[in-house]
């Protein structure tokens, strides 16, 4: 009897002391909807289209999901501290434009790419300046600095599309079109984005500082955390992903296209906040921005499928948008609910 006693008390300390992923936790994670959403849109977009889910398809949904997604990762670590930039989009074309045009001009493609990511950065540190220093807010200052973006990736690249990229290049060979066990190299390259990031985001001060600066600004200031310079650290980084991404599309599309890229900011903004992370701030989740992005291209893909016309295409997007962040706002207000009965 004692010793049955004792493996039942073992037993319970192992229940209790349970791997932190516990179906508990996963049940309540941020970013549990928008996965089972995705789960959802495969299955029934794969009920009446199984084709729809070869590999080859989801492969391709992947890649399509590759350029919002690196950008959605930059604003997981900005929009928690309830700030926005979204002039990433315009960082994403004029990012390639610059480079195209650098590399047209006969720099080695690789310095170019650098080039154009450190102007990526100096944007957005621009953005954190008249954001943290003038006093505008991210909102109206970043539409702003969009709209200057691509006003000057049209002006340099004069309407037109930047071609001849040397296609051999080890940058456009390996970036934009190798495959490692049929997955492309920038597939590979977002989940290595995003484990890095998750990684900052959760085991070191800055993530812990950009989540408590969202969750309650006077009590980060005066608990000592540098608000304005994580602020900072966070337009730079989303500005750095913006840029990234616009090379990586550059590499897969080969030229350079000052028209790309539109509503693309409104897209990654969309993932983030449907993967988890409320624009209110205080949380956020690396993993949940990927899914987010993915379950949006999934839905466009899928709507091509069904030979929804393009003009309800926009429309539909909209709607699931909608629909998927309002729900996730009832389990939320749910949550918190419950937390405080608690």
């Amino acid at each position: 009897m004692a010793n049955d006693r004792r493996d039942g008390q073992q037993v319970q300390a192992i229940l209790a002391s349970a791997p932190e992923w516990s179906i508990r936790r996963l049940a309540g994670a941020d970013w549990t909807s928008a996965v089972l959403a995705l789960v959802a849109v495969l299955l029934v977009v794969g009920f009446f289209h199984p084709d729809f889910l070869s590999p080859g398809q989801l492969v391709n949904v992947a890649q399509n999901s590759v350029y919002a997604a690196l950008i959605a990762l930059g604003l997981v670590f900005l929009i928690p501290q309830n700030e926005i930039d979204l002039s990433v989009g315009g960082n994403y074309v004029l990012t390639g434009i610059l480079a195209a045009l650098m590399i047209r001009a006969g720099l080695n493609p690789s310095i170019a790419a650098l080039l154009a990511l450190l102007c990526a950065i100096t944007v957005g540190l621009v953005n954190a300046f008249t954001s943290q220093v003038i006093g505008i807010p991210s909102l109206i200052g970043t539409l702003a600095m969009g709209w200057m973006l691509h006003g000057t990736a049209l002006a340099f690249s004069k309407g037109t599309q930047v071609t001849g990229m040397p296609l051999s290049d080890p940058l456009f060979a390996i970036l934009g079109g190798t495959k490692l066990a049929g997955v492309p190299a920038s597939v590979i390259l977002l989940v290595a984005a995003g484990v890095i990031l998750a990684i900052v985001m959760r085991a070191t001060p800055l993530g812990y500082r950009v989540r408590q600066i969202g969750s309650n600004p006077d009590a980060a200031a005066f608990s000592g955390i540098p608000i304005r310079r994580t602020k900072t650290i966070g337009y730079a980084l989303a500005a750095f992903m913006a840029g990234l991404a616009g090379i990586v599309a550059l590499t897969f599309f080969t030229t350079g296209d000052p028209q790309s890229g539109g509503g693309i900011e409104l897209f990654a903004v969309a993932g983030v906040v449907i993967g988890g992370t409320p624009l209110a701030g205080g949380t956020a989740s690396i993993f949940g921005a990927i899914v987010g992005t993915v379950l949006l291209t999934a839905v466009s893909v899928g709507l091509v499928y069904f030979q929804i016309p393009a003009t309800w295409a926009q429309f539909a997007t909209g709607a699931v948008i909608l629909g998927a962040v309002s729900i996730d706002g009832l389990v939320q207000r749910q949550r918190r609910r419950a937390s405080e009965r608690m």
